[in-house]
């Protein structure tokens, strides 16, 4: 099975790699800004779930598919990117309906748990940093002649989420803890949310252009 030495080579890789604000970060601040604390963490918890969708992926040899074919890579790629930006235009639009209530009270009130964690999930699973990091680094971390390789890879996956959750949810909380500075006036709540929007656009942007680490 995995060695002791290998998860720790691999999670000191990982928090490198982590510590780095990419296209999660950027997501859940984001949706910090946009809608708040309880929408930050359950996109969170949907991002580490599509992460570990990839993980997963990675184990079975799906993710060594996406990393070689450049039409598959693009195809997730554009899926995510054009999913970010919808996300931010429904945010932008909706920014003046922004108000001081609806700070204060449960964010399940105005957006489903359930939806709001789906949406993280998707962008968590369309992530191209993270589709290059599993696919390219996290196999060359397993040891290959004690068998049970996916089982290694899914364990091993584990470490970087571990690591997400505890980066990700201080992001959200610290956007979140601006935002609702923000929400004393109606007029800033409305700028912030917008913020959030844009924010969001930019990163779907960023993300249709980013290209294959070849």
């Amino acid at each position: 099975m995995v060695s002791w030495g290998s998860v720790v080579a691999f999670a000191a890789l990982a928090l490198l790699v982590i510590a780095v604000p990419g296209p999660s970060v950027l997501f859940v601040i984001g949706r910090a800004l946009a809608h708040g604390r309880r929408t930050a963490l359950a996109s969170v918890l949907g991002n580490l779930l599509g992460s570990y969708l990839l993980v997963t992926a990675v184990a079975w040899g799906l993710g060594a598919l996406v990393e070689t074919s450049a039409v598959v890579f693009t195809v997730v790629k554009l899926a995510g990117a054009v999913y970010l930006v919808h996300l931010g235009v429904h945010a932008f639009r909706h920014r003046k309906a922004l108000r001081v209530t609806d700070v204060e009270a449960p964010a399940a009130e105005r957006r489903g748990d359930l939806r709001t964690v789906l949406d993280g999930a998707l962008v968590g699973a369309t992530n191209p940093k993270g589709i290059v990091f599993f696919a390219a680094v996290l196999p060359q971390f397993v040891n290959h002649s004690t068998g049970h390789v996916p089982l290694q890879m899914m364990l091993l996956g584990l470490v970087p989420v571990a690591i997400g959750l505890i980066t990700d949810t201080a992001w959200g909380l610290g956007a979140s803890a601006a935002r609702s500075w923000f929400a004393r006036s109606e007029r800033r709540l409305s700028m912030v949310g917008g913020a959030g929007g844009l924010a969001m656009i930019g990163l779907g942007v960023t993300v249709a252009a980013t290209g294959r680490a070849d």
